[in-house]
């Protein structure tokens, strides 16, 4: 959300520091939209669906990736990345790492804890009013995986992405099946974010149901523990990871991520 696939003071950056000490390893930093401005505006205003169909496209196109790949998704991009992995046979990821994505969506709007409580609530409430109305669905990323857990019904009803990959309304066989092809599903969570509420989802971890102030763990949810994603058994392999780095939002050190991640997972 509000990043692009190759700015140099974006996700560019990030690319070619990866590049450096992964000497001719063919990496690919994907761009939704004709171009980096539409890439940026497609974060907003395009569907996921839409999204992971063209990134589908674009994988299924490239012969090196063919063989299979790692696939590292920042904020969005990475429940993204999971969307896609479910749906996209042709996407052969092996290791998923994902650095503050919430796959249990969110519940609370960007830096809300600069407002009063009071604010902060009365503006969660108007955007659940509104959040699972066809159109907005249609028209605002957002929206798509806003999860309201003081209304689990109206979520799993019309939440149109988050909804359907995490087989909250229907369990979709396959999407269990394609999502345990991973040999390691790596989720960050940032121990400071101001961005994500709640930062539990960047665990698979959310609301407990009916209230928006205590807290669940992935291993204390239904999700897990009905394994309606297949996540328990991915555990009990040892597929899962879950890792913590002190800092806001994709706030990290280089030798954090090298240490923790590059030579753990993508070397």
């Amino acid at each position: 959300m509000g990043d692009s696939c190759c700015f140099p003071f974006s996700l560019g950056s990030f690319v070619k520091k990866l590049s450096e000490p992964l000497p001719g390893v063919h990496i690919v930093s994907l761009r939704i939209g004709s171009n980096i401005i539409e890439d940026v505006e497609n974060g907003y205003l395009m569907h996921p669906d839409k999204q992971i169909e063209e990134a589908c496209s674009i994988i299924k196109s490239d012969p090196v990736l063919s063989d299979g790949f790692n696939a590292v998704g920042f904020s969005q991009g990475a429940q993204f990345l999971r969307g896609l992995i479910q749906r996209c046979p042709a996407a052969k990821v092996k290791n998923l790492i994902s650095l503050g994505g919430q796959h249990q969506g969110v519940y609370g709007l960007p830096n809300c804890g600069s407002l009063s409580h009071p604010s902060c609530d009365y503006l969660r409430k108007l955007l659940n009013h509104a959040a699972y109305v066809d159109w907005v669905q249609k028209r605002l990323v957002q929206a798509t995986y806003w999860h309201d857990p003081l209304n689990e019904a109206e979520y799993r009803n019309f939440s149109s992405f988050l909804g359907d990959i995490n087989n909250e309304r229907t369990v979709n066989e396959n999407y269990i099946k394609n999502l345990q092809r991973l040999e390691n599903f790596v989720m960050v969570k940032f121990g400071n974010d101001t961005m994500v509420q709640p930062v539990e989802s960047e665990w698979f971890g959310f609301y407990k149901p009916g209230q928006s102030v205590q807290t669940e763990s992935l291993q204390e949810s239904s999700l897990f523990i009905d394994d309606r994603l297949g996540l328990k058994k991915m555990n009990e392999e040892s597929k899962l990871h879950f890792l913590a780095v002190p800092g806001n939002h994709l706030r990290f050190e280089w030798s954090w991520f090298e240490e923790n991640i590059l030579n753990e997972f993508l070397k």
